[in-house]
């Protein structure tokens, strides 16, 4: 079938959307609901159960890097269907999961199924859309991986208040299930399958140790403090095994991950600026709640209620993103993107105690506006200089980047606020006298503390989009004519076979 199609298969990508979307949901749907879920299994200390959001993720980080050989060795059907009926056992186990233990299985067991569905999805795209039009069709990818966890915290928290938390499992398995269906009847192949791909066992390994022991230590030292033995350990023997890693990559014919995808220097500056872009992202969703919640006292569900116009904002303009890229290319809406998240953060920075909800929730949104004007553009830029061959590698590779940043920037954010926080406390503790101190001047004192660290964690966001901003005026937008392309793919495999010419497999 052809590679390059002459009119994408729009059914195939919608079933793919809503698996994708589904996945993507799960991904922050239990954030909020971790202290309702502690209460009802009788769990005593919050860092066991925030091992169904870390576990998930850890499952996630390890099983991505395999995701450019899956796509390559399998077929985009069986793996499609595959990966959705892991998904379904899954969130079927935690939906009745009667204890703790067999939570945690059904999780890391919906991870295992979801983890190819984002790389699967990206791929179908990029082989079903002439590289002059993809990012109208990456656009639409991007409201469904941007908007479905920003989602999650609002519905998880009206499900919360409102009903039992196993309705956050319970509503999705009926969807699952009809996406498998879906998959199994419609589903078609229509990406090129290179049966002779062989699996290194040995760099399976060294990226589960490396990804998983990075990933495992940053999420532990939120809790447990970066001088932890147990956090420098995993941290330590993770960034040797990456290294070793790295290294057999580059020297293997056939690798795991193809390192060389950053040879080419517009897919190299995206990656590095969507690692850079993810930091600032994941912890604005973390700090901005903590304020909302813990300085201003205000309800779970109507914090979640408050990412939603922002949510919804970026699902709004992923397509329309999309469509100017093509238009315009990526420098123009990355700069703006990234000159708006710096402006709303640097607002962010200076929130006050007594700062109104309408004003909060007005920012918030106008960060996220900004924030969809960079992802997408950038990543479809990077990808649109590699040749086919390399788009499975391409995108495993900014799946893996992206979460790995994410989750060390989200714990060294975290770990910023709470040093911080911790010093301010102590600070306005002594300066206050012992014998007039009341329990509601210690609540105000740890209020206008916690207030602190946050806005000094939003500065440091601040600095690191002020050099995702940097990096982006060296973006140049790559040529997508047929005389480019054929360059590119002979440049890649040395047969000059351009990607406009149907590619039989």
């Amino acid at each position: 079938m052809n590679t390059q199609m002459n009119k994408p298969p729009y059914l195939m990508i919608s079933i793919l959307f809503i698996g994708a979307f589904v996945s993507f949901l799960n991904n922050s749907l239990l954030n909020i609901a971790l202290p309702s879920i502690m209460v009802d299994l009788g769990i005593k200390d919050y860092s066991t159960v925030q091992w169904l959001a870390t576990g998930y993720m850890l499952v996630g980080g390890i099983l991505v890097p395999a995701s450019a050989f899956l796509i390559t060795r399998f077929s985009n059907r069986s793996l499609f269907v595959t990966s959705m009926a892991i998904f379904t056992i899954g969130t079927a186990i935690a939906a009745f999961a009667p204890n703790f233990g067999l939570l945690l299985t059904g999780r890391m067991i919906q991870a295992a199924g979801s983890s190819v569905m984002g790389p699967l999805l990206m791929n179908i795209m990029l082989v079903s859309f002439p590289r002059e039009k993809r990012g109208t069709a990456m656009g639409v990818f991007g409201m469904v991986m941007i908007a479905a966890p920003a989602i999650g915290p609002t519905l998880s928290g009206y499900i919360v208040e409102y009903h039992d938390w196993r309705l956050l499992f319970e509503m999705i398995l009926p969807l699952a299930v009809i996406t498998l269906v879906l998959g199994i009847w419609k589903f078609d192949n229509v990406m090129k399958q290179d049966k002779n791909a062989t699996l290194d066992y040995l760099s399976v390994v060294l990226s589960s140790i490396g990804f998983g022991g990075i990933l495992y230590g940053v999420s532990s030292a939120s809790a447990d403090g970066w001088s932890d033995p147990v956090v420098l350990s995993t941290l330590i023997v993770g960034g040797i095994a990456l290294i070793l890693f790295i290294i057999r990559q580059l020297k293997m014919d056939e690798p795991l991950l193809d390192l060389r995808t950053y040879k080419y220097p517009m897919f190299a500056l995206a990656s590095v600026i969507a690692m850079v872009n993810a930091v600032a992202m994941f912890s604005g969703m973390i700090l901005t709640p903590a304020y909302v919640q813990d300085v201003r006292g205000i309800s779970p569900l109507d914090s979640g209620l408050m990412l939603l116009p922002g949510a919804i904002i970026m699902g709004i303009m992923s397509p329309i993103t999309g469509r100017l890229f093509d238009k315009f290319g990526p420098r123009a809406l990355s700069g703006i993107g990234l000159a708006i998240t710096g402006v709303a953060t640097y607002m962010l920075a200076n929130l006050q105690i007594d700062s109104s909800y309408t004003f909060i929730v007005m920012i918030y949104s106008i960060r996220m506006l900004g924030m969809s004007m960079v992802m997408m553009p950038i990543m479809t830029n990077g990808l649109n200089q590699l040749p086919t061959r390399l788009n499975p590698h391409g995108t495993a590779i900014n799946n893996t980047a992206q979460q790995v940043s994410g989750a060390i920037g989200t714990a060294v954010m975290i770990t910023i606020m709470t040093s911080v926080s911790k010093s301010k406390g102590e600070e306005l503790l002594a300066s206050v006298d012992p014998t007039t101190l009341t329990e509601t001047t210690a609540a105000s004192l740890s209020q206008e503390a916690l207030l602190n660290g946050i806005q000094y964690s939003f500065y440091v966001a601040l600095a690191i989009n002020i050099v995702a901003f940097i990096m982006a005026l060296f973006i140049k937008r790559v040529d997508t004519s047929e005389k480019a392309v054929y360059e590119i793919e002979k440049d890649g495999n040395g047969q000059g076979k351009p990607d406009s010419e149907p590619v039989v497999s």
